[in-house]
């Protein structure tokens, strides 16, 4: 382990031969109507040369745009949709072999009067220097890219972007720096801020994914960014994790972004947080409650795709400025649900209505509770009772819709909380669904799982305190920038974000608030999933509620007439 200024934790790459590199070196070929170049050099203003693959059209009578998929994965590497359950329901009929894992595919797009450049990012495979992810940096490296491709001599002077998870992360890191040439981006499901939406939920450090995701970006031949290490360093929200968030004020590019319900504890804050925080005045919001990488390649979606960078990048005369300015599916259960058209996001007509949780019925109130009562769960390394209700390895409260209702948008738990034998708590929240048999009803999750929740949240109790100017009644915005220790005896109250989602409950159905101290939904080790095995949990929690604590959920009910 080394630091490079300023102090950033690097490793050495993994040597490129591992993952069956096919050599670096410029060449050119012709295949299926298309000129193919591999390992262009690409000069940054450092003089250091990243590599790129350019597939552009063959037949060749006028210039066309350029669509840029950047990515840390490798130029080279194929579909890695096989290692994920059901294949993430991508067909291969979707996509070709010179399709890169999560971005658009050359055989569809050069046909089509587009060329398409795949890049390696410095210090990844045989780029040189050393690789920073989601960096402000990699942001500037992206706007030498951009304006390099933009004057090439078949190049129309109009660039996009395009791509799913870390290739629309990038997006709002590149179109930050304003490249002249960058005139459209379709960030497709990716993250505004490392830190909450990746590294941390909620101050619980994610220890699952990160360390598989860090292994399959680290290859090249120099140093790489040891995130997983940086943090272990940074428990808190920090001048590093701010050089991972966009300036989302100096986005003014047109913009279409596509967000999903289904990647809770991963896209799914972060696309909304984008959206809403952009300066764009040409943007367009998507959500569906389906599996991103069979939404992006799915023909329909690809459509809507060449149909938005057709009218930026060509001056294409069609229907992209009379898009509705948000389309959203309200889910009723996995893959059934209806999508409609909305004027903003959040929806403005939102009626938040308040929930109370009563201890001693395990149920959930219109009305606030009288009676204090309490319930106490035991944290997978206490086993110890108390007088409190208790309820086993987790508390759960229940509410029966008297009527439909659709919730659609943002929602907060408020809870007040006690530790007993510790300083400090891990809570973990779902909010499930259950039919009016009281059968569970399940949802995509996870980028390709079909078992999830209608949304999740999460809190370190220490991380409890607010960013008051940010936060909203509906959405805490957590500082995450100091611990503070809870005290014997001492019930605090704490407000957790809870992701947001889009759900139908018809009468007689359930919605079910879940709180426990490790993950709620647990998988095989091979299901690469996030997870928070590292708890600080020591000791038995105790949720107290009703009378001077007012432990409620906040639910966004859209009125039927919208």
């Amino acid at each position: 382990m080394t630091k490079a200024p300023p102090d950033i934790i690097v490793r050495p790459g993994l040597p490129p031969a591992e993952q069956k590199y096919p050599g670096h070196g410029y060449r050119i070929a012709r295949e299926n109507g298309m000129i193919i170049e591999r390992d262009v050099a690409v000069p940054m203003r450092d003089g250091a040369n990243i590599y790129v693959d350019i597939f552009r059209p063959e037949k060749q009578d006028e210039k066309v745009p350029a669509l840029v998929a950047w990515s840390a994965y490798g130029k080279h590497h194929p579909f890695m949709y096989e290692v994920f359950f059901k294949n993430g329901d991508v067909r291969k009929e979707w996509y070709s072999r010179y399709t890169s894992f999560e971005g658009p595919d050359p055989a569809y797009w050069v046909p089509r009067g587009y060329a398409v450049i795949h890049v390696d990012p410095r210090g990844t495979w045989h780029s040189e220097g050393e690789a920073r992810y989601w960096s402000q940096e990699e942001g500037t490296d992206g706007y030498d890219l951009v304006e390099w491709a933009g004057v090439r001599e078949w190049c129309n002077g109009k660039v996009g972007m395009s791509g799913v998870s870390y290739l629309a992360i990038i997006q709002w890191q590149i179109a930050a720096t304003q490249p002249p040439h960058l005139a459209a981006i379709n960030p497709w499901e990716g993250l505004s801020d490392m830190y909450r939406e990746f590294a941390f939920h909620g101050g619980i450090p994610e220890t699952r994914f990160m360390p598989v995701w860090h292994r399959t970006v680290s290859y090249g031949l120099g140093h790489v960014e040891d995130v997983p290490m940086m943090a272990k360093e940074h428990p808190f929200f920090d001048r590093y994790w701010a050089t991972k968030v966009a300036d989302f004020s100096k986005i003014n590019v047109p913009t279409y972004v596509v967000a999903s319900w289904a990647d809770q504890g991963l896209h799914t804050r972060g696309t909304l947080e984008g959206f809403k925080r952009i300066a764009s005045k040409y943007k367009w919001l998507e959500i569906h409650g389906r599996k991103k990488w069979e939404n992006f390649y799915q023909s329909d979606s690809v459509e809507k795709q060449r149909a938005f960078f057709d009218h930026f990048l060509k001056g294409v005369d069609n229907d992209v400025l009379r898009w509705p300015a948000v389309r959203l599916e309200v889910r009723e259960r996995y893959y059934v649900g209806r999508t409609r058209t909305e004027r903003e996001w959040p929806l403005a007509r939102t009626a938040y209505k308040q929930l109370f949780l009563d201890a001693s019925s395990g149920s959930l109130s219109s009305t606030p509770i009288k009676a204090e009562a309490s319930v106490s769960y035991d944290t997978p390394a206490h086993e110890t009772r108390c007088p409190a209700a208790y309820r086993g390895e987790r508390a759960q409260f229940d509410y029966v819709f008297a009527e439909a209702a659709e919730l659609v948008g943002h929602m907060k738990l408020r809870l007040w909380v006690e530790a007993i034998g510790a300083d400090d708590m891990d809570l973990f929240v779902a909010i499930q669904k259950f039919d009016r048999d009281g059968q569970y009803v399940p949802f995509a999750a996870f980028s390709a799982l079909e078992d999830g929740p209608v949304a999740l949240g999460w809190l370190r109790a220490s991380h409890r305190e607010l960013d008051q100017e940010r936060s909203t009644p509906y959405q805490p915005w957590l500082l995450h920038q100091r611990a503070l220790k809870l005290q014997p005896g001492i019930p605090v109250p704490v407000d957790i974000e809870i992701w947001p989602s889009g759900t139908r409950f018809a009468a007689g159905e359930v919605l079910r608030i879940v709180v426990q101290g490790s993950d709620i939904y647990k998988y095989a080790s091979w299901v690469m999933v996030a997870g928070h095995p590292r708890t600080t949990n020591a000791g038995l929690h105790v949720i107290h509620t009703g009378g001077q604590y007012d432990s409620y959920l906040l639910i966004p009910v859209i009125p039927s007439d919208g």
